[in-house]
């Protein structure tokens, strides 16, 4: 018997579960259509849901995050200040057509650089519900997310660019021009790290991607990999100053594996979590709001 449905809706991905009691998956979508095409369909988001999961569509209570709650999706949401957890969470869902959406959470909302965040925030709090330690996490994306939680509370967290900009430098720049496709090199990865830690102003160490390539020491199939692993690497060595002990990234696939091997080549303890962690997140919101 079906007890929860829960939604992770992003810009570009889509992905459900329909969950029975205990939160346990009965059965899993991945490919549905993200914000952005389901906004598109003559029908909009209702029939990108219908089209998705219609078969589950009983009346059973579904909760959805993600930036389906922004300002390009279903309905907005507001953004809630830290600290952030479960509880306040499911105090602040917006019911909307019939389905419960998490709101997304605002760092330093009054300071000189706010940040915010929809669904990560839902990621973290699932690690923490299935008996997960605080500490510092990475949610490596597009736009990748450094978060900090203390006593089951989000406290802190700051966004880094690093996705759009390897794509941007990659598609739109002088940098591309050499790129060849290619395997893949862990190798040329790992060597872009250690540009990628050392000192000096990052835009200043990018023109190496090129350089490199002009005087035959890194060969057209590995620019990509090296451009990839040189601002991860940046990344990595800014965020893991703040770290107090092992990190965990949460993410899926070879991104979460790009990130876990920067940190390794740093020296860092890094530990990828479980999969899962979104709709266990939402499990436990909707728990502690009382659909179940």
């Amino acid at each position: 018997m079906t007890a929860l449905i829960g939604i992770d809706w992003g810009t570009t991905s889509f992905r459900a579960w329909r969950m029975g009691q205990g939160g346990k998956v009965l059965e899993t979508i991945s490919d549905g259509p993200g914000i952005l095409a389901a906004s598109a369909l003559p029908g909009g988001f209702r029939q990108a849901l219908q089209d998705s999961i219609g078969p589950w569509l009983d009346g059973t209570p579904i909760i959805a995050s993600g930036m389906i709650t922004s300002r390009n999706g279903w309905v907005e949401t507001p953004y809630l200040p830290l600290p952030l957890d479960a509880a306040a969470l499911a105090g602040s869902l917006t019911l909307h057509d019939g389905i419960h959406f998490v709101t997304g959470a605002v760092s330093d909302p009054d300071g000189p650089a706010p940040d915010v965040m929809r669904g990560e925030e839902t990621e973290i709090i699932g690690h923490l519900a299935g008996g997960g330690t605080g500490g510092l996490f990475v949610l490596p994306g597009t736009h990748s997310k450094w978060a900090r939680a203390e006593g089951g509370s989000l406290v802190g967290f700051r966004t880094v660019m690093t996705g759009e900009v390897f794509a941007a430098l990659r598609d739109h720049t002088i940098l591309g021009r050499l790129i060849q496709p290619g395997p893949g090199s862990e190798e040329a990865f790992r060597q872009g790290v250690e540009a990628g830690r050392q000192d000096g102003a990052l835009l200043g160490r990018i023109f190496s991607a090129r350089t490199l390539a002009l005087m035959d020491r890194l060969a057209g199939e590995q620019i990509a990999d090296y451009l990839s692993g040189l601002l991860i690497g940046d990344e990595v060595a800014q965020g893991a100053r703040d770290a107090d002990g092992p990190v965990t990234i949460i993410g899926r696939g070879d991104l979460a594996a790009r990130y876990q091997t920067a940190f390794e080549v740093l020296g860092v303890s890094a530990q990828i979590a479980p999969p899962g962690m979104a709709q266990r997140g939402l499990w436990e919101i909707a728990r502690m709001r009382g659909l179940l």
